[in-house]
């Protein structure tokens, strides 16, 4: 079938060039923006009087046709045309004859596509934030529940210093919270209409490209047509969003998976969340939270894909650029999928907080504590951090721990050490003491849910 851009050639190319050139593959989930974007675009046309209000309300009226029927399923979308843009306009001009034709005035493929991805990512953005805030919501749930647990906080993966676990699980909450932000940030920069950039140098047209951007909830128009129709740099930085999304996911999900262990054992994941071995029984396997941990890779795949495909592009458009799509589609995907996955997964998880409490006993996790102890009897930081190091070597080699050491074993190191030294090391107010802005302490965590309560 000849194509709708035959004349300087004869529009007709081999068939396995055909297949190759083709991207209705996967560009067919832009036909509600590209319908959306030509509405508007037609309804200019006639304000310009570019075309008549007859024609418009034409165009206008078939275009709602054809995406009334693709979504209630009686116009399949047709494997074989070039684009989504060629088969809605295929499609429109044999619905309303010549009239259809006119859609095209003043346009290219080329800030169409843009439009449609800008269009797309504003509505995924939108999407995903919501998604986010409906995770935030279930973190923040579970932190409430268990707004006293003590737990070990660690680093290096080694105990050191006792955390309630409402404070621990909250800094993912933290964590979302910014990628909310930082959607709402991009969107900023991808809500910039490009049509009417046409090919690459503006029309002739005496266009209102501030009309059918406003009409398409646009915040402004790119103000350089070149720029409008090759870049996709609003897709890349869309992409980095997505990526630090995953990553945060990717982090939460190592959590849960040792948590969940029986090393740990300070969680354990719901059934319906979690999958058996085919040949153990015994086994609980984390699955769901180790598919979130997996697809990170596949997202930061997407963008650096994009970021290879665009870094040797001369102005203008170039047909590299229909790369962009399948690995925003993907990443858009799996982002969504893992946050739809891991907010019930949350919600569902049981927290054991007495074998949080026993972890916390380990590891002389108060330490820290039983030098700014001796601070406050008056010793310089540097001298009671050795102190108290000494004090913990003397433990292990005598099997012993900091709260049941005899108060004449602390005195051997000190002679500041007095009745008051076991109040200063129980876990309780190791944590209960950490009053800094933003510490573990209880009144801390009110503080950190209820900012997170604007994300929910």
């Amino acid at each position: 079938m000849a194509k709708m851009w035959a004349g300087r050639t004869s529009g007709e190319v081999n068939s396995l060039a055909d297949s190759f050139n083709s991207s209705i593959g996967f560009d067919c989930r832009l036909y509600r923006q590209d319908i959306t974007g030509s509405m508007a675009h037609a309804a200019m046309l006639s304000k310009q009087g570019i075309i008549s209000p007859k024609d418009a309300d034409l165009i206008i009226s078939g275009l709602e046709g054809i995406l009334q029927d693709i979504e209630n399923g009686s116009l399949v979308i047709d494997p074989k045309a070039e684009d989504i843009h060629m088969f809605v306009e295929q499609i429109l001009t044999q619905r309303i004859g010549d009239t259809g034709k006119k859609l095209h005035t003043a346009r290219s493929r080329n800030d169409q596509v843009a439009l449609d991805m800008r269009l797309y990512l504003r509505d995924s953005a939108d999407e995903i934030s919501s998604l986010l805030r409906a995770l935030i919501k279930e973190i923040r749930d579970k932190a409430a529940a268990h707004k006293n647990t003590i737990m070990p906080g660690f680093t290096h993966l080694q105990h050191a210093q006792p955390v309630l676990f409402s404070h621990y699980i909250l800094a993912y909450a933290m964590m979302f919270a910014r990628d909310i932000d930082r959607l709402s940030d991009c969107r900023k920069r991808i809500n910039v209409s490009p049509i009417g950039s046409c090919a690459l140098a503006g029309t002739t047209y005496d266009t209102d490209r501030a009309f059918e951007a406003k009409k398409l909830g646009f915040d402004s128009i790119c103000l350089n047509s070149l720029d409008g129709v090759s870049d996709r740099d609003f897709c890349v930085e869309f992409l980095g969003a997505l990526s630090l999304i995953m990553m945060h996911l990717s982090r939460l999900s190592e959590e849960l998976i040792l948590w969940s262990s029986q090393e740990f054992s300070f969680v354990e994941m719901s059934d319906d969340f979690s999958t058996g071995s085919s040949i153990m029984p015994q086994k609980k396997n984390p699955d769901m939270a180790e598919l979130c941990r997996g697809k990170t890779g596949r997202v930061y795949g997407d963008l650096i894909g994009l970021l290879t495909t665009l870094k040797g592009l001369p102005l203008a458009y170039n047909k590299d650029m229909q790369e962009d799509k399948e690995g925003v589609f993907d990443a858009c995907d799996t982002v969504k999928i893992c946050l739809e996955v891991c907010a019930p997964m949350i919600r569902t998880m049981k927290v054991n907080e007495e074998a949080m409490k026993e972890a916390a006993k380990k590891g002389f996790m108060n330490a820290t504590d039983l030098a700014d102890y001796l601070v406050n009897k008056g010793l310089p930081f540097r001298d009671a951090y050795k102190i108290s190091g000494s004090v913990v070597a003397w433990c292990l080699q005598s099997g012993k721990i900091l709260e049941n050491l005899p108060l004449e074993e602390y005195r051997r190191f000190t002679p500041l050490a007095d009745e008051d030294v076991y109040d200063a090391i129980s876990l309780e107010n190791c944590v209960s003491r950490r009053i800094s802005a933003g510490g573990t302490s209880a009144g801390s965590v009110e503080k950190q849910i209820e900012f997170l309560g604007d994300y929910v």
